[in-house]
This record gives structure tokens, sequence and C-alpha cells, in this order.
């Protein structure tokens, strides 16, 4: 119509088309407008508030998809002083169509948060959270006092009006001081952070986080001053130093990994506990279903301390060096005064003294009794072998062989020596079961094969054990390095199992303190390398010179099991300060294989003392080594809680002590195979049964009999207990059986007449003095990979020496001791049997 009369307009006049066109053109703009718009307007007004808001005042307001809320904030922030700003929500209806969201916009960061606060646990748990609280974040300004505006804009998708509270408050106390204690509450949806400055002359604080209540279980985290502050607990972990704890949490926190010289404390309350140790309640039912958390609220003290100064690592380097060094000093002066002793009475010792303990006035127990040795050893008490000893006795020759003949032997060149194509004696093979069967032994029946054999076969111990050595240390310091660069790197503190109350660190160690205590075993095992040694020396130019008394008396010289011990001791405080560069349940294993390797050459040392003819060879006692740290592992990995893996492990245990047993009665002298069941048939019936007697080896009986049932104990706790700590369960084995072969040994050494040195005695009573405070340090428990990181730091204490070392560190100390202690006892116990002929010392 407007087209049609602009037409006839211009046939009536030509006078003003621009004006039709015009009027046309503004009509059908109007008409557009309001068909396409119109009805968007009508059906969807959207009205914007923005109000003026106030510091710590509640705003009771209802929010619906047709309106949005903004409240306006203003506050001074002065660069000399931050301020903490805290917004707090709370939902009053809890059947919501759609969450609410609330947006803070402030100068350089963005806080976004929905009520209700929907938080994930295991299993895609969703616990939802109606009352929120949160803390802005405060970027530093330049300016001395600076006036900055923020903003909280409230907006839903919801048709329905909902009720909600809005109060944005100033937090008091939002700076720590330095050793001031400030206590708060947090909850999963409302978490807590605060700000620090390090002071003038600190550069190493320790910020410690305490509660009276173990649940619920809460994170702790050091972050940088930067927005966003990650405080929630899906995005805690995303950035700085983070540990879960229960009641206890300690970080150290250094001032070069912060520029700014400040950080934020972070404390987050999980949604569940499952982290912490604690149980989980249920499973959902349904994958969207809502769980209730319940309250969840936990009160904190957080405290912010110095740490220790750089004199106090100096301090405990000094110390930790002082304590030993003394050992070498101390060595040295007693190595003077029997040097010096020695000297006097050479010339009293220059003929064997070939006396008996029965020719001392000290007379072994009757033949008759429990323990007891025939007045010589060469005399066997079975009829069926006395003209075979006899005839051996000529054969032998042993103690008949001339000065001039064991001369020769010395200057025999060493070299292509073989057990097996080399003896001296043409009967060592053939007579051995006749020999070893003797009712009364002495230590010349065992010592029978050349001594330039043995000590090669000895020798071995020392090679393979360095070898091993070499190939098991590297790969550990290549992984503990990996692991102490993964904390630092993912500043994940749950990895690495520390003492956090006293954890110093140096450079990328985290527990320097922990690393330095190991010192003691390298440094006491190259000393006792170099007592050995000295000893080595001795002896072969004794050898060397034709001292009778070396080459005819006392308990036969061979060192190679002890250097393998020094060094096995050197390896241990090697692998024990690797494995406390991140202790944790994966690398248990690196402080404990070479404790067996000690325990298991302390047994072969002492029962080489007596049968150095029989003793094992290298390579059978590494591997069966091997096994028993390739059983560790499984118990480390498998063990825990799982029945089937303890009900193998306890038969095996039986089984190898049934074997051992065997094995240590008989001399070596019987046979696994076909047949043992109906020797084993036969010696019952024809011992027992038929002549009911007993057994011909008492002594040894004895010692066996107490061992089975110590072993056949430690089988039967371990089946019904199934320990957690699998490896320190298999170490108490190993050290329950060397306490009790030591035992017997000392016992049947008095019983025989024989007697203990004075410095033999003061190690002995020096080293179980020394013992018992080490395991009073090592049971206190500082830590333990048997839980979890956050029950684990429940167990942790300060600093007890020096500020610097801790119980741990006090237990390595003294067990380094009493190992070395102890070694000196295997090696000086013997001492009084050097001028006695081995034909009259017994075996046992």
């Amino acid at each position: 119509m407007v087209l049609r009369s602009c037409w006839k307009s211009r046939h009536k006049s030509s006078s003003g088309p621009t004006r039709c066109w015009l009027r046309s053109g503004l009509a059908a703009l109007a008409w557009l407008c309001l068909t396409q718009f119109g009805s968007v307007a009508l059906g969807e007004t959207n009205d914007v508030i923005q109000r003026d808001a106030e510091f710590d005042v509640t705003y009771n307001d209802t929010v619906t998809s047709e309106n949005q809320t903004i409240y306006a904030f203003n506050h001074t922030v002065s660069r000399n002083k931050t301020e903490g700003v805290r917004v707090t929500v709370d939902v009053l209806s809890q059947t919501l169509e759609s969450p609410i969201l609330f947006v803070v916009r402030q100068k350089q960061a963005v806080l976004s948060f929905q009520v209700p606060l929907i938080l994930r646990g295991l299993y895609q748990r969703k616990y939802p959270y109606y009352h929120v609280g949160r803390t802005l974040c405060q970027p530093p300004t330049r300016a001395a006092s600076e006036t900055q505006y923020f903003f909280v804009d409230v907006s839903t998708l919801s048709s329905q009006g909902t009720n909600y509270q809005l109060r944005v408050s100033r937090v008091e106390s939002f700076t720590l001081q330095t050793d001031k204690k400030f206590s708060f509450t947090a909850s999963p949806s409302q978490p807590q952070y605060f700000k620090y400055v390090f002071p003038d002359g600190v550069d190493t604080v320790v910020v410690k986080v305490h509660s009276d209540m173990t649940f619920p279980c809460s994170v702790m985290s050091i972050q940088d001053i930067q927005c966003p502050v990650y405080d929630l607990d899906n995005n805690v972990a995303f950035i700085g130093m983070y540990q879960t704890m229960t009641k206890k949490g300690a970080i150290t926190v250094q001032r070069k990994d912060f520029p700014s010289n400040s950080f934020y404390v972070v404390v987050v309350v999980k949604t569940e506990d499952e982290a912490c140790g604690g149980p989980l309640r249920f499973y959902p039912l349904r994958p969207d279903e809502l769980i209730d958390a319940g309250n969840r609220s936990k009160i904190l003290d957080v405290v912010v301390t110095p740490a220790i100064k750089s004199e106090v690592y100096v301090m405990g380097m000094l110390f930790c060096l002082g304590i030993f060094l003394s050992f070498y000093l101390l060595t040295l002066l007693v190595a003077c005064v029997e040097n010096k002793r020695m000297n006097k009475k050479r010339e009293v010792f220059q003929n064997p003294a070939d006396m008996s303990p029965a020719e001392t006035g000290k007379i072994p127990a009757s033949p008759y009794e429990y323990g007891s040795f025939a007045d010589n050893c060469s005399t066997l008490s079975s009829e069926a072998v006395t003209d075979s000893a006899t005839s051996t006795d000529n054969n032998y020759g042993y103690m008949e062989r001339s000065l001039d003949s064991v001369g020769r032997s010395r200057q025999e060149s060493l070299s292509s020596v073989e057990e097996d194509d080399y003896d001296t004696l043409d009967d060592i093979n053939s007579d051995k079961n006749i020999v070893r069967t003797k009712k009364f032994l002495c230590v010349s029946d065992l010592a029978r094969k050349d001594k330039r054999v043995l000590s090669k076969k000895y020798q071995i111990y020392f090679w393979n054990i360095a070898t091993i050595a070499v190939f098991y240390a590297l790969p550990v310091i290549q992984l503990v390095i990996t692991y102490q660069t993964v904390v630092n790197v993912t500043g994940n503190q749950d990895i690495c199992f520390y003492n956090f109350m006293c954890a110093h660190p140096l450079g990328a160690l985290s527990a320097f303190n922990n690393i330095l205590s190991n010192l003691g075993y390298v440094m006491l095992g190259l000393l006792f390398l170099l007592i050995v040694l000295k000893r080595d020396i001795v002896h072969n130019r004794a050898l060397v010179r034709n001292d009778l008394n070396a080459l005819e008396c006392g308990i036969p010289k061979h060192f190679g099991l002890f250097y393998a011990m020094a060094t096995a001791l050197m390896m241990e405080g090697l692998l024990s300060a690797c494995y406390h560069v991140c202790p944790n349940y994966t690398n248990f294993q690196f402080d404990t294989s070479f404790m067996y390797m000690i325990a298991g050459l302390c047994m072969l040392k002492l029962y080489q003392k007596r049968h150095p003819d029989i003793n094992a060879s290298a390579y059978t006692a590494y591997a069966c080594l091997a096994a028993v740290i390739f059983f560790s592992v499984l118990g480390v990995v498998f063990g825990r809680g799982n029945t089937v893996f303890w009900i193998i492990f306890s038969v095996i245990h039986i089984l190898a002590t049934l074997l051992l047993s065997t094995q240590l009665y008989y001399m070596g002298r019987w046979r696994l195979d076909s047949g043992i069941l109906r020797r084993m048939v036969y010696i019952v019936y024809t011992d027992s049964i038929r002549q009911c007697s007993g057994p011909m080896y008492i002594d040894r009986m004895v010692l066996l009999v107490m061992g089975n049932i110590v072993n056949w104990s430690l089988a039967a706790y371990g089946l019904i207990e199934r320990p957690n700590d699998f490896a320190s369960y298999l170490l108490a084995i190993a050290i329950c059986n060397l306490l009790l072969y030591f035992a017997f040994y000392i016992i049947m050494k008095l019983r025989s007449g024989e007697r203990i040195k004075c410095l033999a005695l003061v190690c002995i009573l020096f080293t179980a003095v020394v013992w018992g405070f080490a395991l009073y340090f090592f049971f206190q428990g500082l830590s333990t990979w048997q839980k979890t990181p956050a029950e684990s730091r429940e167990h942790n204490r300060d600093c007890i020496l020096l500020s610097f070392f801790d119980d741990h560190d006090i237990w390595h100390f003294l067990s380094s001791i009493a190992m070395f202690g102890s070694f000196l006892v295997l090696l000086t116990m013997d001492d009084d049997l050097d001028t006695v002929r081995r034909d009259k010392i017994y075996v046992f």
C-alpha cells in the first residue's frame, strides 16, 4: 500500500520523489524491527541490577534466569600491608533446578564457583556443598596506596527464584607472623590460605600445621604469590609443594624458591579420608547420586618457624666426622700399645706353646656329660673307625711335617692354584667321611687342605661382593636421584616418608641429615678393612719366617670373609644413604639387602672358624643370599595380606631349616637323592626304636633343636600375623639365627676350657651396650611406609641432637658402631688360641 500510494503520487505530481521514498524506507525498517525482535523482547526480559555493596554486611537476595545481580565493592590496598578478602555464600534451598554461578571480577584475576559446589571423590562420588567460602587472591601493588574495585556477579539459569546469602569480609591475620601460632577452621568448600613474607636474615623456614582431629583428611600446600590460588581438593596439587596430613604436617620452605620472598600457606580439607588411611563409607548406588558428606569442618593451627642456620649444618658435619675419626685414633692407640707389648714378649713366644686347655689347668667337662670332649681329639669313639683312624694318623703326617717342608710349600708359586686340581694330601677326599664322622673333632681334622687353596677360595668372597656392590649401587644411585628430582619438580611430599619435623635440606636433597648420619658405616667399615689388612700382613710375615705359632697353632687365619664383611658394612652405609634420599616402600630393599649379607657373612665366619675345610663356597653363599633378597622383594610387593604367599614362604622356610640342620649335623656327609626317605626311616628305626640310643653329636643336636624351635616359631608368627614389613621380618629371622649361633659359640668355647681375652671381652660388653641403646632409638619409629604418608607424619618428631639429628640418625650412629664392635668380636674372640696346637682345639 505504501509503494502503491507512492506510485500514484508520482503520476499526480512529479515534485518531491525523494521525500516519498524516505518515508517508505523508514516505515519498512520499523516494521522489520517489530516483527523480528518484538517477540524476543516480550518473551525474555533479562534485568541486570548493579548495586554498591559494603564489607561485613550480609545480603539476602533472590536470583532467577530473568535477573542478574552485580555487587560492587571497593577497598584500599597498601603496598606494605596485605589484607585478605573473603567471599562467603550460603544457598538456603537444597532442591535447585540449576546451580547459582558466582563470578568475582578483580583487577588482575577472576574467581568463579557454583553453588551447590560439587566435589568428586573416588569412584566418581559426588558431594554437594551449599555453604561456600573463598578467599580472594590479592595481587601485589606498586603504589604506596591504591583503591581497587571488584565485582561479584550472581546469575543462574533456573526459572525458579532461589534465595541466597552473600557476605564479603576482611580476613584478620591474613599475613602470618614468625613463631606466632594462628588457629582457623577449614572444610572442603571453605578452604583457607594465608600469606607469609620472609623476614630479613631468614632464608629457610618450616611451616608446621597441627590439629587435634585425625579426620577429616586435609592437605597443606605451599604456593607462590600468584593468581589464581589453587585451593580446592581437585586442584590443590597443580602447583607448589603439598602433602596430606591428619594431625601433623610440616614443609621446609627456602627463600630461593620464591622470587617474591613470600608465599601462600594453603590448607584444604579433602572430601574423603581414603588418602589418609580412613575408611570409605559405601559405594554410590547410582552414578549421578549426590552423597551428603556431613560435617567435615576441621580446626587447625599453623605456625612458621625459622629453620636452622648454616652454622648448625657445619656443627653437625664436624660432630659426625669427629665421632668416627675418634675410632681411628683409638685404634691407632691400641695398636701402638699392643705392638709395644708384643715386642717385650717376642722372645717368650719364639717357641710354640704346645699346651692344651687341660694342661693349663682349665679342664673341660666330663666326657660322659653333655657337651663333653675326649681328652685326645685324635681318639675315635666308634670301634668301627678306630683302625682306619690309626692308619690315617700315620698317613696324614700333618703334625709331623718338618719346618723345611712347610717352608718349601710357602715358597711355591701361588699362580694357577685351584682347589679342584691341587691338594697336598692324597687322602683328602677318600677318608673325609671317616674324619668328619668322629664323635669328637678337633680343628686339625677340619683344617687339612692346603692353606693357599683355602686362602684363594675365601678371597673370592671379597671380590664377589665388591663386584656385586658396583653393579648394585650404580642403578640404585641413579634411581634415587630420579626420585628426588620427581619430588622437587612435582612438589608431591607424599612420595617420600621423611621425618618432616627434622628434615634439613641441602642443595637438591630434602633430608641431608638422614644421609650424613650414614657416614659411620662407611668410615668404620673402612677402618675394619684396615685392621684386617694389618692382621693379614702380620700373619703372612709370620708364615714367611716359618713361625710355628702361625703354621700349626690357633684357628686357621683366613681373612677373605673379613674383607667381605668390611665391604658389606661400607655398602650398607652407601645404600642406606641412598634409601634415605627418598625413603618409601619401593626402595626399602636398598637399605636391607646388605644387612642380609652382613648377617649371612657373620654366620659363615663363625662356622668357618672351626670348620675351615667344609665352609660354603662364595658362589653358594651369595646364591643363597640372592634367594633371600628375591623373597624380600616378593614379600614387599605381594606379601601384604596375601595368605597364599605366606603359606608358601613358611613351607620353604621350614624346609630350608631342616635341610640346613641336616647339613650341619652330618658335616655335609649326606646325600639328597631318591633314597633319603628310606635312609631316614632306617636311622630312626635302628637308633631310636631298636637300640634306643641318643644322638652321637649331642652339642650339635642341641644347637639345631634350638634353631629349629626358633625358626619354626618365626614361621608360625609370620603365617598367623602376616606383618606388613616383610623385609624387616626377614631380617629378624637372620638376626635371631646369628645371635643364637653366637651365643652357642661363646658357651661352647667356655665349656671347652678356652678363655676370652681382655680385648675381646671389652668388645663384647661394649657392643652389647651399644646395641641396646641403638635398638631403643630404632624402635622410636619416626616414620613408616607401612601406613599412608599422612599417618606416617603423625610419628614425626623434632630433632634431639644439636638441633640437626633425630632419633633415627642416632640409630645410624649407634648401629654402625655396634656393627663395627661385632666385627671386632669375631676378629678377636679366638686370640687366646694363637699359641694352642690345632689338635688341641675342639670343634663345635
